[in-house]
């Protein structure tokens, strides 16, 4: 009764799953059998081995699955890009398997780069421009790191196959910061991850990580997005710990990777990069163990044998001091025959010098009449000498007089006031050759300065390190550009516009023409 009564409630048709799938795809097919939709291209990564190729179109507020089969593919006069606007025509239909609804692209055509990717090339070149994806800045990887950082999520398979590789390679700590990767505020926790590691203690509780791995899987534009974001390229591009990035696939390209220290294709490649492989390490550490020990084993056996050969070639002891004892008896026995000679011929020397008082005293006697002669001589010796330099005196003093030197002075101060004439005269010559000198050296600066080229209406063009462009050719798509006209400086930023075509197409008018190389004084640039 309770069955009868349920089935009688209500007189609704009953559908299979199958039926309903059907009844949408016929319905979507013919009220939308041929439509143009505009959008922009999102994870296209190329035709697939079937030949079909399958991504978005999406504009800021949804998006649409879309497929070209293979035949239509090659048909297509442009080949489709990540990022590309384009207008599609075609006709709806729905995906039974998965309850999704798809436009099947019979033509496209191209409506111009999409708002996310001009957005990412304007931030790459802004970024670029501050020099944050310099070379310079990068920073060396260590070779066997003790703690490695991974920013990531703490779900995916992206950490559990960068710790099994890390285990598989060099087993050491890992420090996992959990942060979403994917949506609106991925960016910013992945900075403030990078940010958070960086502000570690070397020696804390936790340890200050050596390396950082910055990891996610794959995905289309829109899902790497937060790795695009500003704050996170200036947090790894400050960074003081090394970063790899390991974000999307081989061919996904992001900010990150650009700012970071090493880029790696995968998150397992991420994890190779940051660590060795310790049984290579173990066997190369053996091999080298093994060729020491040989090494100093052969030197050691080298060294003996030198040293035997050289003791068998020094003589012995005895053989060294035998002609030094010869010597020193041979001495020993002239030394005593010459002390018994050296004695009688004193002993003769003393004995015939008769020695007394009387004698004595009369060299004493001697000795002082001599010394009493020689004061006497002395004392009229210098009575002589004083009395022939006072006569001398008295007979130079009488030719002495002032008048000599004053006249002397007065010639000498008439010399001198001749010369101060001189002088002035020759002093106001030369100043006067200096000064004409000097203005035609100022002539003729005015006439070849750059200034006076600049005032005619030509510009002199220079890059962010001052140095002089002499040709379009030398200025770099986004370069900083610094030009100088008669009246002052601007800067200002190269685009396509003014770049050369490798077709060799034209150029447009350039705004700095190129003059004369100018150098002059005081100013240590070049103008073209």
């Amino acid at each position: 009764m309770n069955e009868l009564a349920t089935e009688s409630r209500t007189n609704a048709a009953e559908y299979t799953v199958s039926e309903i799938s059907g009844a949408l795809k016929r319905t979507v097919e013919d009220v939308f059998g041929n439509v143009r939709v505009r959008g922009e291209i999102s994870g296209y990564r190329g035709p697939h081995s079937s030949g079909h190729a399958y991504f978005s179109l999406k504009d800021d507020r949804a998006r649409i699955e879309a497929v070209v089969w293979k035949g239509t593919m090659s048909r297509l006069k442009f080949r489709p890009e990540e990022g590309m606007e384009v207008i599609a025509t075609g006709k709806l239909t729905t995906y039974p398997g998965s309850s999704k609804y798809q436009i099947v692209i019979d033509s496209l055509e191209p409506a111009g780069a999409g708002a996310l990717m001009a957005l990412l090339e304007e931030r790459k070149r802004r970024l670029a421009a501050e020099g944050l994806f310099d070379d310079s800045r990068k920073q060396l990887l260590p070779f066997m790191p003790l703690v490695i950082g991974v920013v990531t999520s703490p779900t995916g398979a992206v950490i559990r196959d960068i710790i099994h590789r890390i285990k598989d390679r060099f087993p050491l700590h890992v420090l996992v910061w959990p942060v979403r990767v994917q949506g609106e505020t991925s960016g910013s926790e992945v900075a403030a991850a990078v940010n958070g590691f960086n502000e570690l203690p070397e020696l804390g509780p936790i340890r200050r990580p050596d390396l950082l791995i910055v990891a996610r899987g794959g995905g289309s534009l829109e899902d790497l997005w937060g790795f695009n974001d500003e704050a996170l390229i200036r947090a790894v591009a400050a960074s003081h710990i090394p970063v790899i990035s390991a974000v999307g696939h081989e061919t996904d390209w992001t900010l990150i990777d650009l700012a970071a220290d090493r880029r790696a294709p995968t998150p397992t490649g991420a994890a190779e990069l940051a660590v060795p492989v310790k049984a290579e390490l173990e066997a190369v550490l053996a091999n080298l163990g093994a060729r020491l020990r040989g090494a100093v084993s052969r030197l050691i056996d080298r060294r003996s044998q030198a040293v035997r050969a050289a003791a068998r070639a020094l003589p012995t002891p005895d053989q060294l001091l035998a002609l030094p004892r010869r010597r020193f008896d041979d001495a020993t026995t002239r030394l005593g025959r010459a002390l018994t000679v050296a004695t009688e011929r004193k002993r003769a020397r003393l004995s015939a010098v008769r020695l007394s008082p009387a004698t004595l005293s009369r060299r004493i006697g001697e000795t002082r009449r001599h010394l009493d002669r020689d004061m006497l001589r002395a004392d009229a010796a210098l009575r002589a000498m004083v009395r022939e330099k006072r006569l001398r005196f008295d007979r130079t003093k009488g030719r002495l007089s002032p008048e000599p030197l004053v006249r002397r002075q007065d010639a000498y101060g008439q010399q001198l006031t001749a010369l101060e004439r001189r002088a002035t005269l020759a002093v106001g010559r030369r100043l006067e050759r200096a000064r004409t000198s000097l203005s035609q050296a100022d002539r003729l600066m005015a006439t070849l300065s750059h200034k006076a080229v600049l005032a005619r209406g030509f510009a002199l063009v220079r890059d962010a390190d001052g140095t002089v462009l002499k040709r379009a050719a030398e200025v770099a798509k986004g370069a900083a550009l610094s030009i100088e006209f008669a009246d002052g400086m601007t800067n200002a930023i190269a685009t396509d516009d003014n770049m050369i075509a490798a077709t060799g197409e034209p150029r447009p008018k350039p705004v700095a023409k190129p003059v004369a190389k100018v150098k002059e004084p005081g100013n240590q640039g070049s103008l073209f």
